[in-house]
């Protein structure tokens, strides 16, 4: 039982207190008589539904010298977050077949201290596994319009995306599409290089252009709607390209799109300052911020998730920025960012951004279980003093990495507590020592 705390419900923000029984919410009231075996007093706090963070790089197995599920599925518990889905990069091998996921699977389960599922990959000749990923309970497929900067995981062809999207739609499973114009990026990436501009921030700027991304979107959701696919765009940075797809869904295209915090709070000179630690593809857009927030507010971007890309040092420090690593390090943040940059400043209500960090993505991707604090839902829930301001340091940070594009960054609400199913996976500063974690896959699509 947890007392007197203020729960964040989908449809209202009330003192109230909340029962669990085996890992489920079966109440919240004003007041519930009787006793229980663990009882919490949370008078003062907010109880928020855990964040979904439906876009990490968690980039095991492989390249746990960049992150790794343990530490990672740490810092998403430190930050609030109680679910993550983990991208088919930077894994290597990249999750594009079943023995790819089981192997992905493992190393969860070993580590991983909270909930989490799975996109597989849509790559040239990955389309004949598709449907082994999907047995297993992936929760879609991702693929890249522009090179994803790996080898073992290129940019998805026209012929190739077509033929995965009539699969997926097969499988009434979504295509995720990191949408940007592959010949706009390769062809000024070329151009740059060959005139040695790979230094600057600006060099690296003039590279990805809006167009490249707005161009990408247009072409994505014209090849959605002949499908019959649904159709989730990531990382968003343009209003253009929101604009496209907000008025693709409302001419009945099935098809979504997500932002995240570098996209709505680094400055021109934050990039300056940060170098390769606010490198980022698509780059922030400046002027398209204010928009981008006006679109969060009224839900027509529905969610906001870190794209958490980390790496290790090695690829970030003394190489000409076009070389660095592309990738920010940010799952930790996102909920204290969205509560003070959003809610505080902006006066964006509780129940709106609860839905962009958690409800929207189990909504959207049919996470059974997930996303709000509800009776019959799983109690995952974040306990969080929301009077409590602070400038994040290095120091704070649960990464393997300890850096990150939002050190100095003022964010809102000290996580007390964070529980997964109802058991306790962070609290006081200090993460729980065994994983919890369990895999989630997809329910059925809602019948017609």
């Amino acid at each position: 039982m947890i007392r007197g705390g203020t729960v964040v419900t989908p449809h209202a923000v009330e003192v109230a207190d909340l029962a669990i029984s085996d890992g489920i919410v079966v109440e919240i009231a004003g007041s519930i008589f009787g006793s229980a075996a663990n009882e919490l007093d949370a008078t003062g706090f907010h109880l928020l539904p855990g964040a979904i963070d439906s876009h990490v790089h968690f980039n095991e197995p492989g390249r746990t010298e960049w992150e790794g599920i343990a530490t990672g599925s740490r810092a998403l518990a430190a930050g609030g977050a109680t679910t993550y889905v983990d991208m088919p990069l930077n894994s290597s091998p990249p999750t594009l077949t079943g023995r790819d996921f089981d192997a992905k699977l493992a190393a969860a389960y070993a580590a991983s201290l909270v909930d989490f599922g799975f996109w597989g990959g849509l790559v040239a000749g990955s389309q004949h596994t598709m449907r082994e990923l999907a047995a297993r309970g992936v929760v879609g497929f991702k693929g890249f319009m522009c090179e994803s900067g790996l080898v073992e995981f290129p940019r998805v062809d026209d012929l190739t995306l077509c033929e995965g999207m009539q699969i997926a739609a097969e499988l009434a499973l979504p295509i995720l599409l990191h949408a940007e114009d592959d010949e706009i990026t390769r062809t000024l990436t070329l151009r740059a290089r060959t005139e040695g501009r790979v230094h600057e921030v600006r060099d690296y700027l003039a590279t990805r252009p809006p167009e490249a991304e707005i161009q990408a979107i247009g072409r994505a959701i014209e090849l959605a709607d002949a499908t019959g696919c649904a159709l989730h765009i990531v990382h968003v940075s343009t209003e253009a390209g929101a604009d496209l797809v907000v008025a693709a869904a409302a001419s009945g295209v099935d098809v979504s799109c997500e932002t995240c915090p570098q996209y709505l709070l680094l400055s021109e000179a934050d990039m300056e300052r940060l170098g390769a630690y606010a490198k980022c593809g698509p780059p922030p857009r400046f002027d398209d911020q204010p928009a981008l927030w006006e679109m969060i507010a009224d839900e027509r971007i529905p969610m906001v998730v870190s794209d958490h890309s980390p790496s290790s040092a090695d690829l970030k420090v003394g190489l000409p920025l076009l070389d660095c690593w592309g990738g920010i390090s940010g799952c930790q943040s996102t909920l204290g960012l969205m509560l003070e940059h959003g809610h505080a400043r902006r006066g964006m209500p509780l129940d709106i951004l609860c839905r962009a960090v958690a409800s929207a993505a189990a909504t959207r991707f049919r996470l059974p279980g997930k996303g709000a604090l509800a009776v019959g839902y799983d109690a995952d829930i974040a306990l969080v003093d929301l009077g409590h301001t602070f400038e994040l340091r290095s120091e704070d940070l649960w990464y393997r990495h300890p850096q990150s594009a939002y050190v100095g960054v003022t964010h809102r609400g000290r996580v007390t507590r964070t529980l997964v199913r109802g058991m306790t996976v962070f609290a006081d500063a200090v993460p729980a020592s065994a994983p919890v974690g369990r895999l989630v896959t997809p329910n059925s699509p809602p019948s017609n």
